[in-house]
Parts: structure tokens; sequence; C-alpha cells
């Protein structure tokens, strides 16, 4: 065994044993600032039948928290459950209550992947709270038994212009990327949004994807009496201290006591060899089961693996390696220090566990054993401080039926439509609509963000930002691999938050059908303002059965997420954003599609039909700053068949490019697939304008869903109509790729160059952050 420091002897008079806390039942206990309710105290005391010691406390306090109880949000997740089929089951193998959800890609491979929310810390510390964010998720995936092979952020800022919002987003981007390109993991894909509403409420979604043989997958699970319970990885330290309990959990007041504990540091390099070290103690087969060490650190860890085991814990806390000799033992239980994880060992195995750790110079402690009893119990020193069920931290904590009610706004937004906004009336003014979205913040080039992430590194990745979905090779052989993308427009969610959260699985799902991968399986990050709001909880209820049932009509589960609540300022919310991340595998990322065509002569189809579907668009956002209407009408099935086709057409060779229509409609997507490879196209809008009854302008800038843009071989023309007639897929030729033509020709309406195109697409966020 590693040899650790001694720790502060403790003044054992003042420690808080639990036969002293049985002897001062009316001791004053700082359960307020630990983010506790007055009846959450009280039903601590009648867990444990008296005071809870001051480790006790911390302990519930962490876990009973919203970040980790779930205690608003877990009684709607029945949902879930109810809405998923034996078929969606069939490549499920591990779902919603582990540290990520699991599915079967093929070929004995099995792929993991999960998005977890850390904005709160990345507002108080923007570097450190990125970086947390995205270690913390990365060792969720190493839990699981994966090697990690992948990340995605999708990231969300107030005003661009805003001075905080310039003082946030190089911090989060420059932490996403040092943890990242560090650790070396490539970062392929996810968005970068701006609104107002989220100017003191960024968001920072982290989502990694790892991969495993069927047979290597691991749980956090504590069982077999005597079996070793081992601390390993960095020492602990005073950094984020009740981190979920409070900055997680809380709002931040306007004009109030803001409560700020330090924000978690991270070490990508010792989160590196951490990573080889865990993957070598996979291969050894000398862990029965595992966890990570995120919020909530230890008390997460010892309560989680104990109450999912089958006995009891023993834990000597005084035995925990420290970089702070003078923390006390409800610090240590409470601090979220990084790159720590906890695994329990069968003794036989125990010295060969060792001389891994020891080869990889990771430190490595055995704190305790798995008992045959049912209680957790952790001494320092040799007296008992905490001696608790476990299921009771961890498991079974609050549970709150909060109220819920539609908000009384919600009509009269509803109802403020976009029929009365103005409009372009000729060709001049659909040109000068186009170059201004392209210019926009959520529409111009990311690549001041996404050049500072290294996306090609491991040499396994096949698509990356900005296509349409990132596309990683699971297995060097084969070429199988998986495609993944992560979407949400908080403006329709606002407008609607089941069809928000639809056209949110939507659009994630139409990214990965047009890289051609089949989608597989999802993941969420609900991301909403305070649960003590009755309107926000009905989003949040309303967010969730349109995600539940929109996957059951896709057939895909939700394999697990995160809940985000408290993301609001004051009594002002953000707009609800449930990000959506789905999961796609394709056969060999070899046969991957692009969004952008480079091949002249190539034809350009439209799949789909358009209606006048602006409402919570972009266009209405950034020309007029409006926000009303109904946002564009959902149809998963047409969502469904559109992606065989394009599943299909990719496996078959019949398609070159392909490119989702979302934010900003068709003419934002022509111009993208334009750029992509600077190769310009022709494009006519008369026969769809006539066939789905709309004007050039509504064809333009329409959200409507369900629709890609394709560019389709002469040769392979007859083939891809043939197999849409047949399949009752709406299409229509709209354009050829021409190199001859620069930029896009929209005949009758418009010509923009590539230099046009591209001086608004690249100047915005160069002109605010440099460079």
């Amino acid at each position: 065994m590693t040899a650790h420091p001694t720790t502060a002897q403790v003044d054992k008079p003042v420690l808080d044993t639990v036969a002293h806390a049985a002897q001062t039942p009316d001791v004053d206990q700082p359960w307020v600032e630990l983010g506790l309710k007055a009846d959450e105290y009280a039903t601590i005391r009648e867990i444990v039948g008296r005071r809870p010691t001051s480790a006790e406390l911390a302990m519930y306090s962490v876990m009973w928290s919203e970040h980790c109880s779930y205690k608003s949000s877990k009684v709607h997740f029945s949902l879930w459950g109810e809405n998923t089929t034996d078929e969606m089951r069939e490549k499920l193998l591990v779902g919603i209550g582990e540290n990520a959800g699991v599915v079967d890609i093929g070929d004995g491979w099995a792929v993991t992947f999960k998005v977890e929310s850390h904005n709160h810390p990345s507002y108080v510390e923007p570097y450190q709270g990125a970086t947390t964010g995205v270690g913390g998720i990365i060792r969720d995936i190493m839990s699981m038994g994966a090697r990690p092979i992948a990340i995605m952020d999708p990231l969300r800022f107030g005003n661009l212009n805003h001075p905080d919002t310039q003082r946030v987003l190089p911090g989060v981007v420059a932490g996403v990327g040092g943890y990242g390109n560090c650790i070396g993991l490539p970062n392929i894909g996810g968005e970068v949004v701006f609104d107002d509403c989220y100017q003191g409420n960024p968001l920072v979604n982290a989502l990694c994807i790892g991969a495993m043989r069927i047979e290597d997958i691991h749980l956090a699970k504590a069982s077999g009496v005597g079996n070793k319970v081992i601390l390993f990885g960095a020492k602990t330290g005073g950094d984020g201290i009740g981190g979920v309990s409070v900055l997680a959990s809380e709002t931040f007041d306007e004009g109030g006591p803001t409560k700020r504990p330090a924000v978690q540091v991270g070490d990508p390099f010792a989160e590196k060899v951490l990573i080889e070290c865990c993957l070598d103690l996979y291969a050894a087969h000398v862990v029965d089961g595992i966890q990570d060490l995120g919020g909530a650190g230890l008390s997460c860890a010892t309560s989680e693996l104990a109450s999912n085991g089958d006995g009891g814990m023993q834990i000597e806390l005084d035995r925990v390696p420290l970089r702070d000799a003078s923390l006390r033992p409800e610090e240590i239980l409470m601090s979220e220090s990084q790159e720590r994880m906890m695994a329990v060992v069968e003794p036989g195995k125990l010295d060969e566990f060792m001389a891994i750790t020891d080869r990889w110079d990771v430190e490595a402690t055995v704190l305790g054993e798995v008992t045959d009893g049912d209680h957790l119990v952790i001494t320092w020193h040799g007296e008992v401080i905490v001696d608790v069920p476990p299921r009771s931290v961890a498991h079974e904590g609050p549970t709150y039926h909060r109220p819920l009610e539609r908000p009384a706004y919600l009509d009269a937004l509803q109802d403020n439509g976009t029929d009365t906004l103005g409009r372009p009336v000729d060709g001049l003014g659909l040109k000068s609509d186009l170059l201004t979205l392209l210019a926009s913040p959520n529409l111009c080039d990311k690549s001041w963000v996404t050049d500072q992430y290294d996306r090609y590194v491991l040499g396994n990745t096949a698509l990356a930002m900005p296509d349409d979905a990132g596309v990683v090779r699971v297995d060097e052989e084969t070429g199988r691999g998986v495609a993944v993308s992560t979407d949400c427009n908080g403006r329709f969610a606002k407008l609607d938050p089941y069809a928000g959260a639809q056209l949110a699985l939507a659009e994630s799902y139409r990214n990965v059908a047009t890289a051609g991968a089949t989608p597989l399986a999802v993941t969420d990050c609900l991301n909403f303002g305070s649960p003590e709001d009755p309107g926000v909880m009905w989003q949040f209820r309303e967010a969730v059965k349109g995600i539940a049932e929109g996957c059951k009509t896709l057939g895909i589960p939700v394999t697990g997420g995160n809940v985000s609540f408290y993301n609001q300022t004051g009594d002002v919310a953000i707009h609800p954003t449930p990000v959506i991340g789905v999961l796609g595998v394709m056969d060999d990322v070899a046969r991957r599609t692009p969004s952008g065509w480079k091949t002249p002569g190539q034809v350009i189809y439209l799949l789909g039909t358009t209606s006048n579907e602006l409402a919570g668009g972009e266009w209405a956002h950034v020309v007029h700053g409006h926000l009303g209407g109904l946002p564009p009408v959902v149809d998963l099935g047409a969502e469904q068949l559109l992606g065989e086709i394009l599943v299909n057409a990719s496996r078959d060779g019949l398609v070159d490019a392909a490119h989702d229509l979302s934010d900003g409609g068709l003419a934002i997507g022509l111009a993208e697939a334009t750029m992509r490879y600077g190769t310009g196209a022709r494009i006519w809008l008369d026969a769809v304008c006539e066939r789905d009854g709309i004007d050039a302008f509504t064809a333009l800038f329409s959200e409507s869903t369900a629709r890609v843009v394709v560019s389709v071989p002469r040769s392979e023309e007859v083939r891809f109509t043939d197999m849409c007639t047949a399949r009752g897929q709406v299409h229509a030729r709209i354009g050829v790729v021409d190199d001859e033509t620069d930029g896009l020709d929209v005949q009758g309406q418009f010509t923009v160059s590539l230099d046009e195109l591209r001086t608004a697409h690249t100047a915005t966020m160069r002109d605010v952050f440099g460079g």
C-alpha cells in the first residue's frame, strides 16, 4: 500500500462523534447554511434516531441536494419507464440509475455516453468550472469500464457583447479545450448559443463517449463481505467543499447574500494517468465495483457503493490522503477534489491492484471494507463519526411533489405570432437578411471557439465541427463507429416546452442521420429555473413528457442524463433548455456523409416540405428581436422516415453531402453547405414554392422540421429518387453544385459571392475576441 501523510489530529473533546451527538441533542447545527430545509433536517434526525453528527449532516446535505438527489424531478422520471418498450431495451445494456448508460453497437462492442451540467461553478470561476465539468463526465464514463474516446460541449452564454459574457466565455472555452487537449481526447461537437436569458446563468454542459467490449462493463456496487474499499487517484483538498449542496442547488439572488464555495480545481494530466491505470485494473479483472468521485465526493462514493451493494461498509476516514492536513472530517467528506476514484476489491486481488496503481504512480489507500451489516460506518482515529443506513443517504432522500402551473404569460406569448413582422419584398432584401443572419451570434462561424479544441487527436475522428454530427471510429479493424449530436432551441421550449423538447430531440436525431448513422440512444441535460416556481415545474414536466413520448415514437431509449435546476437570477429564469444528445451507430465511418458539397455537377435535393413556420426561429429573433407564436410542428414519423432515407443513401453511396435544415432554415443551410468546401451552387425555388404554397422568403427562412438538403451524384440520381418515391419521402430537385458559380445563385432572387458569405460569417466573434 502507498503510504499517506498523517492527518491533523482533532482535539478529541470537540470531535462530534455518534456518542457525543446522542448526549447533546440540542446543539445548534448549520443545516440552513448547508442548504437543507427545516423539514429535511427533522427527517434526518428521525432516520438516525438522534441529532446527526457534523459529519453525518455534511453527508446528508450534499447527497440530499437537488443536484444529487433529484428531489424535485424524480417523481417525473416514471415517464421514462412508461415510455420505454421491450424493443427499445434490446440494445440497452445499462440504463438510468448508473453513472452512465451503455448500449450495444454490434460486433461485441458497447458504447457508453452521458451529458451533465457544470453551470453555476462555470459562472463563478469559468476556467476551473469548465475543466472540472469535463473531468467529471470523463470519470463517469471511466467508471463504467470504458475507455473515453471523445467529448462534446453544449455551451450557452448571455449577450455576446455584454462585458460579463466576455469574462465568462473565454474562460469556459479555455477550460474545455485545455482539459480535453491535455488529456488527449478529441472534442467532436457541441453548440455555442447566445441569448440574453443566460446572462447571469451560462450553461456549461459536457458530454463524453466511451467504448468497451460488452464483457468489460463495470457497475457501482460494493458487494462481498470482507472486500476492500480503496480510494485512489489525487489527494483530497479543500476545493469544491459543498459545491453540489449549495452552489449547484441555489439561485444567484440579486442583492442577496451569495453562496459561492470554492470551485473544484482540475488536473488533466492526473486524469490521463488515472484513465490508463483504470483500464489496466479492468484488464487485470481486479475490480469488483467502482465509483468516481465527483459531486459530493466521498459522501457520494461511499454511500452509493454501499447502497448498491448487499451489505454495509466500514471506512476509516483518517486514512484519506490529504493535500491540506487541516481539513475537518466533514470537510473531507464534502470535498469535491478531482481525479479520484473508489474501488471495491477482493482481498486476494489486493496485491495485484496495488501493484498496478504503483506502476502508474497513482496513490491508492485502503480505507475500509464491506461488512455484513446494513449501515455505513465511518470512523475518525477510531471514533465513530458516521453510522447511517446508506440508502437513506444515497437513494431515499426527500421526494417533492412540487406544484405545477402553466405560466399565465403563455397565452399572450403564443398569440403574438410572426405574421405582422415586416418581411423582405425583393431579392436584395432576401440577400440582406441572409447576410444578417450569417453574421448573428448564433449562426456565425464558431471557429474562434472550436479551433481551441483538438478535434482529431487519437486519429479516430471521422467528422467534427462544423459538420452536423461528430463521428468517431470505435473499432479500427472494421471501421465501426458512432455519431453523436446535441441540440436545443430554448426559444422553442419557452413557447411550448413539450414541443420544444421534441424539436430538440428531432434535430439531434436528424443530425446523426445526416452523417449516415442509425440513431440508437438518447442522453439529456435538462436545464431549468427554480423548481420552487410552479411555472418552471410545469415546463419541466412538459419537457420530460415530450422527450419520453418522442423517444417512444422514434424507438430509441433515454439512457441517462442530468437535471440542472436553479438556473435563474432572482425570479428571472433562463428559457427552459432541455439539451438532447442522440447517439447513432454506423458499420463503417469511412462512409460518413459530410455537411457540405464539393463535386461540381452533382444535383441538390431538398427533402421534406416547408410551411410558414418562423416563430422562435432565428429570422424573427435576429431581424426583429421577436419571440412569440407557436414553434414549428413536430412530425416524428416524418423524421423517422427521413432518417431511414439518409442512412440508406449513405450506405449505398447515393449522396455525397447532407445538411440538416434548422436554425435559419434553407437559406443558412445552403450558405453553410457552400462555405464548407468553398464550392458554389445554383438554386431554383419556384417548383418548391408552387408545391408547398409558399413564397421565396418562406422557402428560405422557415424552420419547418424533417428537412435536409443533399447533393446526389448524377450517376445515382435515378436510384435516389426511386428510393424516395418508393418510401413516400417528399423530395424536390432545387439546384446543382457549380464551381463556376461564385457562392450562391438563387435564380430570380439574388446572387451572393463566397467572399460576401465568408466575410459576414467569420467576422463576428473575431471582432469581439480578436484573432
